[in-house]
């Protein structure tokens, strides 16, 4: 510890070319997995473009309280059903709990070559804080 300061201090531009190698993969990385959208965003483009909205929590969850007009489809069943309720050049908005699988979902449709992916920032947990409202069955 007593000598990474001066290494720092020496070595700085290899410090500093680390430290934006790093920032740039992580910008990167969450692009690949769709655009991040508020939930107003995410109302506008369901209205404006006519977005589906894919709910990839389990059924039990889903049947709980989930967003109108949005398709249950279970992380698990992702890549075998998709094709069934999306075309590849329509939006489609990912939403799960929080928003953590819905990155992991959408680098695997971003590779099976759906063009426009976003997903719900916060997941259905930030929809009910903004007193969205959700459809239960």
């Amino acid at each position: 510890m007593d000598k990474l300061i001066p290494f720092v201090a020496e070595q700085w531009i290899l410090v500093s070319a680390l430290i934006s190698c790093l920032l740039l993969l992580s910008f990167h990385e969450q692009r690949r997995a769709g655009k991040s959208l508020s939930p107003q965003q995410m109302v506008n483009l369901v209205n404006q473009q006519e977005a589906v909205v894919i709910d990839l929590r389990d059924k039990a969850e889903f049947s709980k309280g989930h967003i109108l007009g949005s398709v249950n489809l279970p992380f698990s069943k992702l890549e075998k059903e998709i094709a069934d309720h999306v075309e590849k050049d329509k939006p489609l908005v990912l939403v799960c709990k929080m928003g953590q699988h819905a990155s992991a979902a959408g680098k695997k449709l971003g590779s099976l070559g759906y063009s426009q992916v976003y997903r719900l920032k916060g997941g259905v947990s930030e929809w009910q804080i903004m007193q969205m409202p959700l459809v239960k069955k």
